[in-house]
Order: C-alpha cells, then sequence, then structure tokens
C-alpha cells in the first residue's frame, strides 16, 4: 500500500510516486512556490551572540554604551 499524505496546499489526499508529491496538483505546487517566493513562511532566527569574550568587539557598540554609562556619571 503507497504511502498517502495530504497535499500541503488544498489538504487532498495525495498517494507517494504521483509527479508533483506532496502536492496533489502542479497548482497546489505553484502556489506553494509562490508561498515561499512572497516570503510568506519564514524559518526563525537563532541569536548568534557570541558568549565569549574573543569576539567582544566584532559585534558591535552595545557592550561599550554600558560602560561608558556607568563611568560618565
Amino acid at each position: 500500500m503507497p504511502l498517502r499524505v495530504k497535499c500541503p496546499t488544498c489538504k487532498k489526499p495525495v498517494e507517494m510516486g504521483t509527479a508533483w508529491f506532496p502536492f496533489c496538483s502542479e497548482r497546489c505546487q505553484s502556489i506553494d512556490l509562490g508561498r515561499w517566493a512572497n516570503e510568506e513562511y519564514r524559518i526563525p532566527a537563532v541569536d548568534q551572540t557570541p558568549e565569549s569574550g574573543d569576539e567582544a568587539g566584532a559585534g558591535g557598540d552595545a557592550g561599550d554604551e554600558e560602560q561608558e554609562g556607568g563611568t560618565r556619571g
């Protein structure tokens, strides 16, 4: 028995092995591609702030502002 999943676009059942799998048709595949192109789908970004002191100056001036603010008064 072939694997059956729901089309991500219209939710119709689709069998593995069809020409547009996992979509039910070329139309649903094109709709999904258009959504990616329009940035309707987003992958969450991961904060890549360095945690070690080795790269402290590379990330910007956020740490410098705290130090200067504390010494001014």
